[in-house]
């Protein structure tokens, strides 16, 4: 049986307290509510971490969030099986803020990074420290280190809006040029895509995505970019690094 939890990082990324109350507890011991602000993995970006309290005060540390049965079920996966919780019980949460914040920065300055090199994106990760994004880049001198890096910081400096909106699938289907990426497709079958708009009507940057987002580039910080890699003839990866990364 499939349960649908409500995804309050969804509507504002900002949310890193909540009450709720359990929907269920999965076969591997994974708790299933009916809202969260835990963002379970996707698009590159890890599941929050995080701690969930039972009303006794015993809190149950989370290591990893997940879509469990399709898209509308998301798994709290506990660190330990003790202490689980039972299907009614009501139980308030926390995400692991710093990291969760650190998460939001680097996915909105890999839209940036998108923005900014003209070629299509073949796959990314998102980490605390470093991202990535892989581009179909035929031409090792299409992307030089230092200016990229300079243009990055030009764009957090410039303190550009981010902001997201709804298109329905149908307005996707005839705007093809919206998705950049080639090995991830974004959220469908809800009628609906989220947009994420950076700049103003999206000058900067405007591209389906389903993660989390800070509000204003200038809140990514000191950024640069690490190294830019080749993989495969024509693939290389281009590595961001937060500067005040330890």
């Amino acid at each position: 049986m499939a349960f649908e939890t409500e995804p309050l990082f969804r509507d504002d990324a900002y949310v890193r307290e909540f009450s709720a109350n359990v929907l269920g507890v999965n076969a591997r011991g994974g708790i299933i509510l009916d809202k969260t602000a835990f963002y379970a993995a996707g698009g590159g970006q890890p599941g929050d971490t995080g701690q969930l309290c039972r009303a006794d005060g015993v809190n149950i540390e989370i290591g990893a969030t997940v879509y469990g049965e399709g898209k509308a079920e998301i798994v709290h996966v506990p660190m330990s099986d003790d202490n689980l919780p039972e299907p009614g019980e009501s139980l308030s949460g926390a995400i692991d803020w710093t990291r969760r914040n650190r998460h939001m920065r680097m996915h909105t300055a890999l839209h940036l990074l998108c923005s900014l090199v003209p070629f299509p994106v073949t796959g990314g990760s998102i980490g605390e420290a470093e991202s990535r994004l892989d581009f179909d880049i035929e031409d090792a001198g299409a992307v030089d280190k230092e200016a990229l890096s300079e243009q990055l910081m030009a764009l957090v400096a410039a303190d550009h809006p981010v902001t997201a909106r709804w298109i329905s699938e149908a307005e996707l289907d005839a705007n093809p040029g919206l998705v950049r990426t080639m090995s991830v497709k974004p959220p469908s079958g809800s009628g609906r895509v989220r947009l994420i708009a950076i700049g103003d009507d999206g000058a900067v940057d405007l591209q389906p995505c389903g993660g989390t987002h800070i509000r204003s580039t200038a809140e990514i910080g000191a950024l640069m970019v690490a190294k830019i890699e080749k993989k495969g003839r024509q693939n290389r990866r281009i590595r961001i690094r937060l500067d005040d990364a330890e």
